[in-house]
């Protein structure tokens, strides 16, 4: 399925994660556009190119930026999928304000906000970002990160040597990984692997790509680190 999932569909996949087990792996200013959707996720209008000018158009919303010294290149959104572009929904989820859900199926994340709705962003799935799955926090937060691939990436792609732990890792930039920010996801103390990322690579978002957890438009993963602070609550689903 394609679309937002239904409240019974959401929590019939919740029912079956519970059960497989883990695999292990300021609020800002304005607002967005509202879909309205069916109980099957269909929408009952179409997103809109322009939203509420208190928040600015799409156009805006994916502009080019200057960020910390980094400039993030405008995002081509007439060649996007319009329903992974950031936008509320109603909210199908359940969960309580201030939760974050992944949804890996249909490749959304929800922020859970008050009276029934949530903002979803579109959002692509590495390998990684299906061998974990449950609840979890975000533990900490960090702007422009340093990327470090694991010991076992390292091994199998030896040109990665550079970037290894021992090595200090990759510095931040528009080439990183983990993009502009990364949430770290963690439960019970203990590091999950998971994160939550910024990518440049527009075109993967909806889609399963080859590598990496759970990446997000960077100036989608900007307008997310800004709108929850450390410890929110994580389901991955």
């Amino acid at each position: 399925m394609q679309n937002t999932i239904s409240r019974r569909g959401f929590f019939a996949a919740l029912t079956a994660t519970a059960a497989a087990g883990l695999a292990g792996c300021a609020q800002i200013p304005g607002d967005l556009p509202v879909i309205q959707v069916d109980d099957y996720g269909n929408p009952l209008m179409q997103p809109q190119m322009d939203v509420d000018p208190a928040f600015a158009s799409y156009a805006a919303m994916y502009s080019a930026r200057e960020d910390d010294g980094f400039q993030l290149p405008a995002i081509p959104i007439e060649k996007m999928d319009k329903r992974y572009l950031r936008q509320i929904v109603q909210d199908p989820t359940g969960e309580q304000p201030g939760t974050i859900v992944v949804d890996t199926n249909d490749k959304f994340l929800y922020l859970v906000r008050e009276g029934g709705q949530a903002i979803r962003y579109g959002v692509g799935i590495g390998k990684e970002g299906f061998a974990w799955s449950g609840r979890a926090v975000i533990q900490w937060k960090r702007h422009w990160p340093k990327w470090t691939p694991p010991d076992e990436m390292v091994a199998r792609q030896p040109e990665l040597v550079k970037f290894s732990a021992r090595n200090g890792g990759m510095e931040p930039g528009l080439k990183n990984p983990l993009g502009a920010r990364a949430l770290y996801i963690f439960q019970n103390g203990v590091d999950t692997l998971y994160r939550l990322h910024g990518s440049p690579e527009w075109w993967s978002i909806g889609k399963a790509v080859s590598s990496g957890c759970v990446r997000l438009i960077n100036q989608d993963i900007i307008d997310l680190y800004d709108r929850v602070p450390n410890k929110s609550p994580v389901l991955v689903i």
